[in-house]
């Protein structure tokens, strides 16, 4: 008997660039009929060749089943066997098919029909029409693809094959869902179930249903796709179909990918991964790949979403399936236009165009240059981004792909809205609109409704762009879609606060973050795709501050300010210190009150100082675009009351032409920092040094001088944001040429809750840890200076060996150096110590891809390479109460809104409420003395901040014109 296997359709994204794709099973194929038995050997021989493509075919060996086929083939046709020879050519076909060869699969398909029609085989006539069918829709040419299972369901239908029709009407559903026709695509599935339930084919039913929860997905009604993903699951696991199993998982995990609940999302496709690899299915596993790659990618984890797509890459490359692998090209064309390395994204969008024009695949040619358009748009060559998107448009409406089409247009208005022609932007928007209305796409309607309102609210006709938002929101909570419901809460939040409706504004700001709240929830202890997300959703926090602060309310402004920072960090260390303190406390993690920050301020007996980077919209050169606008700062001394202040901003880049980030790393510069590799550069002259300090000063100090303690003893806790975390508070000067340092005593947090936490470690210390842990001049390990490069051994550091020798004196102890200072060694006393100083070089990046930024450097001991990271010491469980990094650029890492992700961070996690990191490359002579001070001030005052503060006083009466010598040590976290 001969049997059609439905394709499962594949989901088409709502974005420009790639596409999520839905599980992807092989090819048709064709069993032979029970085949007459001849004394010739040949035939048997011929059979067994048939039977073994089968087999490979199913697990993806398709060259491997291409060449059993031909031999087949070859024999069939020796002996003049005409039923055989079809099939196998039909096979052949299929196998040309699966590696994306489709004139040549188109070629075998042909022949196979010349030789059914010819011995009037109408069954084996219908299966060669529909497999034309399926080689024309790779090919995206669906008129054609239609064309032919019209002609295949015929033929079913005349002689009554009833499996053979449900096959014609399910992949007449799967041509009409991928031009984006779901009504159409919906009823034939129906038709096709019918038929499956019918003459109880389960297989059948199951395949039904899975196109049906696909359609429905595309639809935007995830509800009913979920319901019929979860049918084709309990069938696919009662005829033991793994495949058909792995592929109601990843439907599963496509729906709640849309529906922006990723954890659920990630666990599917990781199973359906699992199904892939035990079934040895190598196009599934590189699907489960490409879907994983792309719920991290929506995440911001690009890390992660490169591995994954590198994998799916070398799968596709390995199966010769070229037009998955110009998907995958795609894909990493998509996180590398996310990351802004266009150069790298044009390249990858480059090479997946190429395959797509060499298979002929024009779907994928559109997308690939719709990919390059977003390229160029962000690069800002709007001329070559229209010119490619109004490629992908021809297209698309070429192959009568509506779902492409209205992507395009989608494009074209956002490159327009770019440009500050609002007029045409909104009729793109529109046209965008009317074929998302005509598909019945909620989801596309809802995502040109968001782009609409936007457009008006550029050309501030607010009234019209909160009609939108409202109509793009109710699409959102229809379909149940959180992550859209978040971003329509917020650009509808934005409208409000601009049209001076602030008491709606609060309102529905407070809604979008409730919303961007549950999202993160949903992660649970996935702490960098956390941190990732909030990135994507920290306007929605400095809206609600912007409101606030319009209505007189900085106090509450201060809490949304709070809640809008080192989030996960705080989850992080909530979980961790709750799960290893002896007395179990359950810590919370809600973010605190005026209240509980005032009793913080009281509890530390500081000075906490919150700075909030605040951005508005300004119309530059005819268009709307986003702008560092004011700086909030916020003043709480221990009696708790809290003072505001506000610094204007806009003058930095109206008339200094320079931007907040730019002056910080203009401050470091004039001090002579350049960052790792470059380390100190010398003093520069005395004018322009003095003069970059001092603008940081007016910025940050100046507007709060009044408001802090007149006691230079009385400590200042720092909470800054961004690019504020790089500043050198130490060395900033006032207008009379005084540093910060010689008025206050300064430390350090990523949040004000972080400093709640840190005192709950320093309190639950355990008396046991006594040791004291010194390091210094390791034999170095060695490390490539690029990928590609030899590893070269790190140079060695003299003056950290004399450090840590005079040190270990003072502290009674003795130091590690040298081939004692291996990682192993280090990594055993470090749960012992109570007190840790590592002299050593330090690393600013994730160089093993870890996912954690930063390492430090030790002896290799044979089984380590000599790199203690920042992800490794997350995982430890440390008990000391300070550990002082003294080491270049240690106090770095990847700047986001949760802080900086890297070894202070890793280390307050292991259970360190008191580290001491750097913020540049420091000198030898002046560290050893710097620290030498520091732990002779600490014998004689436990109060760290204070004895950090003289030991900077001390250094710098040796350098007075270098703060580069003195300034680069930050206390994070406890003083005592």
């Amino acid at each position: 008997m001969r049997l059609q296997i439905r394709l499962f359709a594949a989901i088409a994204v709502l974005t420009t660039a790639a596409t999520p794709f839905a599980p992807n099973f092989p090819a048709p194929f064709h069993t032979t009929q029970a085949l007459a038995q001849t004394p010739d050997a040949r035939k048997a021989e011929a059979d067994r060749l048939y039977q073994q493509g089968i087999e490979q075919f199913q697990t993806s060996q398709f060259e491997a089943a291409l060449q059993s086929w031909q031999q087949a083939l070859n024999l069939y046709r020796e002996i003049k066997y005409r039923l055989g020879e079809g099939d196998a050519l039909g096979n052949v076909g299929n196998a040309y098919d699966s590696l994306g060869d489709y004139a040549k699969a188109i070629d075998y398909h042909q022949q196979r029909l010349v030789i059914a029609r010819e011995i009037k085989d109408r069954a084996g006539e219908g299966a060669s029409l529909g497999n034309l069918g399926l080689a024309y829709r790779s090919l995206g040419d669906y008129a054609k693809a239609i064309g032919y299972h019209q002609q295949s369901l015929a033929i079913a239908r005349e002689i009554k094959d009833r499996a053979g029709e449900g096959n014609a009407l399910g992949n007449l559903g799967v041509a009409y869902d991928a031009l984006g026709d779901y009504a159409k695509a919906i009823d034939y599935h129906q038709q096709s179930l019918a038929i499956d339930r019918e003459i109880k084919d389960r297989f059948g039913e199951g395949a039904s249903l899975a196109n049906l929860g696909i359609a429905y997905a595309s639809l935007g009604d995830y509800a009913k796709a979920i319901d019929y993903h979860q049918q084709h699951l309990v069938i696919a696991r009662e005829i033991k179909d793994r495949l058909g199993e792995g592929a109601s998982l990843g439907g599963l995990g496509v729906a709640y990918y849309f529906l922006g609940n990723y954890a659920k999302a990630i666990d599917y496709h990781q199973q359906t991964l699992a199904i892939a690899k035990g079934i040895k299915d190598r196009s599934a596993e590189r699907a489960s790949l490409g879907n994983l790659g792309l719920a991290y990618r929506s995440l911001g984890d690009y890390a992660k979403a490169i591995d994954y797509y590198q994998q799916s890459l070398v799968i596709a490359k390995g199966i010769k399936d070229r037009q998955g692998e110009g998907q995958s090209l795609g894909d990493l064309g998509t996180v590398y236009n996310n990351l802004g390395d266009y150069a790298k994204a044009i390249d990858y969008y480059q090479q997946r165009l190429a395959i797509a024009r060499e298979i002929k695949d024009r779907a994928g040619e559109g997308n690939a240059l719709g990919g390059l358009g977003s390229a160029y748009a962000s690069l800002g060559d709007y001329a070559k981004a229209i010119d490619y998107h109004q490629q992908h448009l021809a297209i698309a409406r070429e192959i009568k792909n509506r779902l492409g089409e209205g992507n395009s247009l989608s494009s074209l208005g956002s490159v327009y809205g770019s440009l500050g022609d609002y007029a045409k932007a909104i009729d793109y928007h529109q046209q965008s609109l009317a074929i998302a209305l005509g598909m019945k796409d909620r989801a596309g309607e809802g995502q040109a409704l968001g782009n609409l309102g936007l457009a008006y609210n550029s050309l501030g006709d607010y009234t019209k762009a909160i009609d939108y938002h409202q109509q793009s929101l109710a699409i959102a909570l229809g379909i149940k879609n959180r992550f859209e419901e978040g971003r329509s809460l917020s650009n509808l939040g934005l409208a409000f606060r601009k049209s001076g409706n602030l008491a709606q504004a609060e309102k529905t700001l407070r809604a979008g973050i409730e919303v961007w709240e549950s999202l993160r929830e949903r992660l649970g202890g996935l702490d960098a795709e956390k941190v990732s997300i909030f990135e994507q959703q920290a306007s929605a926090y400095r809206q609600l501050q912007q409101v606030l602060i319009a209505q007189n309310q900085p106090t509450i402004a201060l809490e949304v300010s709070e809640r809008g920072r080192a989030r996960a960090f705080v989850e992080l260390l909530a979980t961790r210190f709750s799960s290893t303190s002896s007395a179990g406390p359950n810590v919370s993690t809600n973010p605190p009150n005026i209240q509980e920050i005032q009793q913080i301020a009281k509890q530390q007996n500081a000075t906490l100082v919150e700075y909030s980077i605040i951005y508005d919209e300004f119309k530059i050169q005819g268009k709307q675009e986003p702008h560092e606008s004011e700086l909030y700062i916020w003043v709480i001394p221990p009696s708790g009351e809290v003072s505001f202040r506000r610094v204007d901003l806009k003058p930095l880049w109206q008339q200094q032409n320079t931007t907040l980030p730019q002056l910080v790393v203009n401050s470091r510069e004039a001090i002579g920092i350049r960052g790792r590799g470059l380390g100190i550069i010398g003093s520069l002259d005395e004018v322009s040094q003095t003069g970059r300090l001092q603008q940081l000063h007016q910025l940050l100090i100046q507007p709060i001088a009044d408001l802090l303690p007149a006691d230079p003893n009385a400590r200042v806790i720092f909470i800054p944001q961004k690019s504020l975390f790089l500043v050198p508070f130490a060395a900033l000067q006032d207008a009379n040429n005084k540093y910060l340092i010689e008025q206050h005593t300064l430390l350090t947090a990523p949040s004000i809750q972080v400093l709640a936490l840190t005192r709950q470690q320093r309190q639950q210390v355990p008396v046991s840890a006594k040791d004291v842990l010194v390091v210094g001049n390791p034999t170095m390990p060695s490390l490539a200076p690029k990928i590609g490069d030899k590893p070269q051994p790190l140079s060695p550091l003299p003056g950290a060996e004399k450090e840590a020798m005079e040190i270990a004196r003072l502290l009674n102890t003795t130091a590690l150096t040298g081939n004692q200072a291996t990682e192993a060694a280090v990594v055993q006393k470090l749960p012992t110590a109570k007190m840790v100083h590592l002299a050593t070089h330090g690393l600013l990046d994730d160089f093993q891809g870890l996912g954690v930024p930063g390492a430090i450097a030790l002896t290799p001991s044979g089984k380590d390479d000599g790199f203690l990271t920042a992800s490794e010491i997350l995982n430890l469980k440390l008990n000391a109460e300070l550990v002082v990094l003294s080491a270049c650029d240690t106090g770095r890492g990847k700047v986001t809104g949760d802080g900086v992700i890297g070894l202070s961070r890793s280390l307050i996690t292991a259970g360190v409420p008191s580290v001491i990191v750097t913020l540049w490359a420091i000198p030898d002579n002046p560290s050893a003395l710097l620290m030498t001070e520091f732990y002779r001030n600490l014998q004689q005052n436990s109060d760290k901040a204070q004895a950090l503060r003289s030991a900077m006083l001390t250094t710098m009466k040796q350098y007075p014109d270098q703060p580069s010598a003195w300034a680069a040590y930050t206390l994070i976290g406890e003083a005592e």
